[in-house]
């Protein structure tokens, strides 16, 4: 229906006459604002036509050149990085979660040697775990304590923080104590985060060189210290991280050894990352269990989903909600989906097209750490009276940990488009005006030269298409001919 209206318009405007087409196109060469028409046209003298030709052409080539380049360089998506220091008159302290070295106490381990293997099961969950090797001995221990669980026993017997353990604490010239720390799980079982998300008021520091400072008692005795059992180190490990997110120890925590004092100096680290295509991440994405994108906590809910849906149960070290899993559930279930997860590359961290893109938004806490040997003599006297313990067993079993900012500012390193809608418009407009003195108004002038033209072609070819002449055709496909020109 509108193809036919347009036509029967077209067919009932004459066709204008071959003098007028070119008084048209006269008209348009001398009044365009495209620079050098009119010079071709007015000008008399041939070689100048020619020069002028070849000066407008070419002018049109390198325009055209130069913006083609910039629409690839355009979709190219490229990017710059801003660096900016901000000074403030205070700044949020981040949240720091300590841990043992040492996972379970001696009393525990003793009776229930196969404990450290199922815990290695249970926290692979956290990180690339699996093993096919299952003994015997793990089979009738399963089958012996039907009842046990992993979590509550972790719970009752791991590293615990109470005033035996934390000797000494203090933030920002006042005293903290045990109750200031909350209980997390990790890959070294019983942690206690300071800081934590739970708080109603962030804890903040108005000069630098003072934070949070820390002696542990890490009960060496109580301990496991068996190569066979744990890991052979004595210490602390903690990791510095932001109280929305959950602490990350896989090869990111910092740890302390007996008889040390270290001295953390922390900076804050923010960071601004385009969204596709100029970066990698995804602004829609949001967390159900965590307050803020990460994506470490996006891979633990990834790994928490698909072992939910594969096995109905959920790890206690994932969030959610959902059946805890029992050691038989992780022994037949739950490690078999992990190394599924990682064979396929169903929970897969990075790029734009991953599981978990970079996030668009992330603090982080870039930490430089010294050491000193604690503690000198006077200072070993003077605690052995306080503490009532022996020197020997201070250097064996304290350990000092002050972490503070090194200055009260932060860093923001910000991802920006290198080229923005506007510059491009900008450069495009550039290149038009200098070479070819071409504006908005030129490009429209163009534009409608070009459209009547093709209008006045439609015209010409509805008026005289019907006045072509027609052959004398036999008789017999004179008909078929016919049709066949209709349908044309």
């Amino acid at each position: 229906g509108l193809l036919e209206k347009i036509r029967l318009y077209l067919t009932r405007k004459p066709l204008p006459s071959l003098e007028e087409r070119k008084k048209f196109d006269h008209e348009f060469a001398i009044s365009t604002s495209f620079h050098g028409v009119h010079n071709i046209v007015q000008t008399q003298s041939k070689i100048r036509k020619v020069l002028w030709i070849l000066v407008v052409l070419g002018s049109i080539t390198i325009a055209a050149s130069q913006i083609l380049n910039r629409f690839a360089y355009y979709f190219s998506w490229p990017t710059t990085t801003s660096i900016v220091v901000q000074y403030v008159e205070n700044i949020e302290f981040p949240a720091v979660t300590f841990c043992n070295l040492n996972r379970f106490q001696t009393h525990a381990v003793a009776n229930l040697k196969i404990v450290f293997f199922l815990w290695s099961i249970v926290s692979g969950v956290l990180h690339a775990f699996y093993s096919n090797k299952f003994s015997q001995e793990l089979n009738d221990f399963l089958l012996g304590h039907q009842n046990f669980s992993i979590k509550e026993f972790t719970r009752n017997n791991g590293f615990y923080l109470n005033n035996s353990t934390l000797l000494e604490c203090d933030f920002f010239g006042q005293p903290c104590y045990p109750e200031d720390f909350e209980h997390v799980f990790t890959e070294y079982g019983n942690c206690f985060t300071f800081n934590h998300m739970d708080l109603q008021a962030r804890r903040r520091v108005s000069v630098s060189g003072r934070g949070l400072s820390l002696l542990f008692d890490i009960k060496q005795e109580q301990f496991t210290d068996d190569p066979a059992f744990g890991f052979i180190d004595a210490g602390i490990t903690y990791v510095i991280h932001s109280p929305k997110e959950p602490p990350h120890f896989d090869g990111l925590g910092l740890s302390t050894p007996v008889g040390m004092h270290a001295h953390a100096a922390i900076s804050q680290l923010k960071t601004v990352n385009q969204e596709y295509p100029w970066g990698d991440c995804n602004p829609n994405l949001k967390l159900k269990y965590h307050k803020i994108y990460s994506t470490y906590g996006c891979l633990q809910e990834c790994k928490a989903r698909h072992i939910q849906e594969r096995c109905g149960c959920l790890p206690f070290l994932l969030p959610g909600n959902g059946t805890e899993c029992d050691l038989e559930k992780f022994y037949s279930c739950v490690s078999p989906s992990l190394y599924n997860i990682e064979l396929k590359g169903l929970c897969t961290v990075g790029t734009h097209n991953s599981t978990c893109p970079a996030p668009c938004e992330e603090t982080g806490y870039p930490t430089s750490v010294t050491y000193s040997s604690f503690a000198s003599e006077k200072a070993l006297k003077y605690l052995s009276t306080k503490l009532k313990k022996s020197a020997e067993y201070i250097r064996e079993n304290l350990v000092y940990i002050d972490i503070k900012y090194h200055d009260l500012n932060y860093k923001m390193t910000r991802q920006q488009k290198a080229l923005s809608v506007a510059e491009l418009l900008a450069d495009i407009g550039g290149q038009l005006g200098l070479f070819c003195g071409a504006s908005m108004i030129t490009v429209i002038e163009i534009v409608e030269y070009i459209f009547t033209n093709f209008c006045w072609l439609c015209i010409f070819l509805l008026l005289k298409a019907p006045e072509m002449p027609q052959w004398n055709i036999p008789a017999q496909t004179e008909q078929t001919d016919k049709k066949r020109i209709q349908e044309c």
